[in-house]
Parts: structure tokens; sequence; C-alpha cells
């Protein structure tokens, strides 16, 4: 069974920067297209950024294009979300997710999600 657990929220002030991390167990590591997405109350959840199995291939939203990245370390079975110039309405729990086959900017497009961390930016 799969597993995510990200960590790495936190209050920040706005420009400021965070990294968030996500684990996986379960299964290798490298089976899974990995995605973040946040979401906040009364929303729905919001495509971020996601990364190919190898790492090769990247997307990131137009939101937060030049200000986050993801990357990953397979060898360690850990996603990362990098944010820089964060943002007041950046502010949302993000959440990690992997892709049994395809990836994709729709939450639909992903089989298995953590738990959530909680990113504040004030104002």
């Amino acid at each position: 069974q799969v597993q995510l657990v990200e960590s790495g929220g936190g209050l920040v002030q706005a420009g400021g920067s965070l990294r968030l991390f996500c684990e996986v167990s379960g299964r290798t590591f490298t089976s899974y297209a990995m995605g973040w997405f946040r979401q906040t109350p009364g929303k729905e959840r919001e495509f971020v950024a996601h990364i190919s199995r190898s790492g090769g291939s990247t997307v990131h939203a137009d939101s937060v294009k030049g200000r986050f990245t993801i990357s990953r370390d397979n060898a360690n079975n850990t996603v990362f979300l990098r944010m820089n110039s964060l943002k007041p309405e950046d502010t949302a729990v993000y959440y990690c997710a992997a892709a049994n086959n395809f990836l994709g900017t729709r939450a639909g497009d992903y089989d298995y999600w953590g738990q959530g961390t909680q990113v504040t930016v004030s104002s």
C-alpha cells in the first residue's frame, strides 16, 4: 500500500521561502509520477507542479512559474517543492500526490494522496 507524508509547511512572511517534502513508501518510488496540489476552503484542489518518474520532465502552473520548483530524490524516495517569493495568495494546504500511470494537471489523474501540510503566508 502506498503512503505519502508531507512536511515542511509553516508560517512565513510575504517574500519569504519554504521547502516542502513528500516521503513515499509502499512501492518503488520510481514507479510514480509525482505532483503537488494546493487547496483552500471552498475551492477546488489546484494544480501546482508535477514531475516525471525519472525527474527529467517538469511542469509548473503559471501562477507559480519562476517562484516554485519541483524536484525529486529517487535514492531517498522524496519529492520536494521549493517555494520562493511567497505571496499571501499562496496560502493553502499543500498536498503531495502519486500517479500510477500518466501524470497531469487534474486531481483525478492521481491515485494516491498525502494528508497535506499547511502553508500560511502573512500579508
